[in-house]
């Protein structure tokens, strides 16, 4: 089936913008209330399935809703009677993407970054108080009018309302692999706190021109997301305010609850941090954090398995100088072997929780999912070799607790 040359008898086609797994979005014309639009074509070979149109439309039904100057408004949605396609008729933001600006610059201008990240958090918080959650931020999904300098948050294309059931299955993990928080990887469901993480990875990445996990395989960047640190902003952008630095860093908390409790809240502290200053809430997550950093057997409950022993929240301590080559100190208690074991116990369970959401998320990325030009090449094209890789990790880490 060819591109409708009009939909809806209302909507002129006048060109491609950009296209993904499950739809094609185009420029077009609406010829009543003559002004420029953006259309979202459902993907043919979707048309069929009763699933994604059923995704889709509610994607309509929640995204129109949401009416605030930093998210691109949603004006009508339907099915196209001549060609059977089913489309969503959107607000046309003439400018670039930050995807688009990465690309070009490398990095953004200190204020230009705080600025964007700033309208980001605004129109966040106004979905979030909707009961709306992205679950797919990320520098593609981030455009700058060129007429306002505004930046909109754009198709909330694998949103959902938070007060409906679910459209995809426990364990479904969507979205582009870098910009996926840690519980999204493990296949839990994406709240508010998933948002401001991705959002948080798009903050790093506008300061410093890189992810804060590097990564080749989708495995490495799960495991990467569990165990390692965050390097500080400052490391590799030295003139970085501080407080900045740790703003941002505190999004990347491992843990849902050791990050910001609003978008506001962020808001307010990375525009705080651009001052050298910080907010309450910055002062009282870094010192969660740092009770997380001195009781490393710190536990919390995690979906179908036993309370696994605790190695930090994923953000390095605050910090003013780079502390790549800092030797860790020993655990407290290392040498105990149950204390071993259990570690190597939890090592274990942790890699089979990750195991299902990194699969899906490997095999949405092969399939063509809706993602931006910012997606990093997979190293290992072969879904059951990531998985494979994963087992016998597994299996490794459970042989030494016999």
């Amino acid at each position: 089936m060819s591109t409708p040359a009009e939909v809806a008898g209302r909507y002129r086609i006048d060109g491609r913008l950009g296209a993904g797994g499950m739809s094609t979005v185009y420029q077009a014309m609406d010829t009543v209330l003559e002004r420029a639009v953006a259309i979202k074509l459902l993907a043919e070979h979707l048309a069929e399935d009763d699933a994604f149109v059923a995704r889709f439309r509610r994607e309509a039904l929640a995204a129109a809703r949401l009416q605030h100057p930093n998210v691109v408004q949603v004006f009508d949605s339907g099915e196209d009677p001549s060609s059977g396609r089913h489309y969503i008729v959107m607000e046309f933001v003439n400018g670039p993407s930050c995807a688009d600006l990465l690309r070009d610059c490398g990095s953004l201008e200190i204020d230009t970054a705080i600025r964007t990240v700033r309208d980001a958090c605004h129109g966040l918080d106004y979905a979030h108080r909707a009961g709306v959650v992205h679950r797919d931020v990320k520098p593609g999904n981030l455009l700058v009018s060129e007429e306002t300098g505004a930046t909109k948050l754009a198709d909330f294309g694998i949103a959902k309302a938070a007060e409906q059931s679910r459209i995809t299955q426990v364990g479904s993990v969507l979205g582009t692999a870098a910009y996926l928080s840690p519980e999204q990887a493990r296949g839990e469901e994406a709240g508010p706190p998933s948002d401001i993480y991705s959002l948080g990875v798009c903050a790093y990445q506008f300061l410093t021109g890189r992810l804060p996990h590097e990564y080749g395989s989708l495995t490495e960047l799960a495991l990467k997301q569990q165990n390692d640190p965050v390097e500080p902003v400052s490391y590799f952008r030295p003139e970085v305010p501080p407080a900045l630095d740790r703003a941002v860093t505190l999004c990347l908390a491992r843990e849902p609850d050791a990050r910001y409790g609003s978008a506001l809240e962020l808001a307010e502290a990375i525009e705080a941090g651009l001052h050298g200053e910080e907010t309450d809430a910055t002062r009282r997550l870094e010192a969660t954090t740092q009770a997380f950093e001195d009781d490393p057997y710190a536990t919390r409950a995690m979906p179908a398995t036993q309370a696994l022993p605790r190695r930090g929240t994923g953000v390095s301590a605050p910090t003013r100088a780079p502390a790549r080559s800092a030797p860790q100190a020993p655990a407290r208690g290392a040498s105990r072997p149950d204390r071993g074991r259990r570690r190597a116990r939890g090592i274990a369970i942790a890699l089979m929780v990750l195991l299902a959401g990194v699969a899906l998320a490997l095999l949405f990325t092969l399939s063509g999912g809706d993602a931006g030009p910012e997606i990093r090449p997979v190293a290992e094209p072969d879904v059951t070799d990531q998985v494979d890789g994963l087992r016998r990790l597994i299996q490794e880490n459970t042989e030494t607790t016999r």
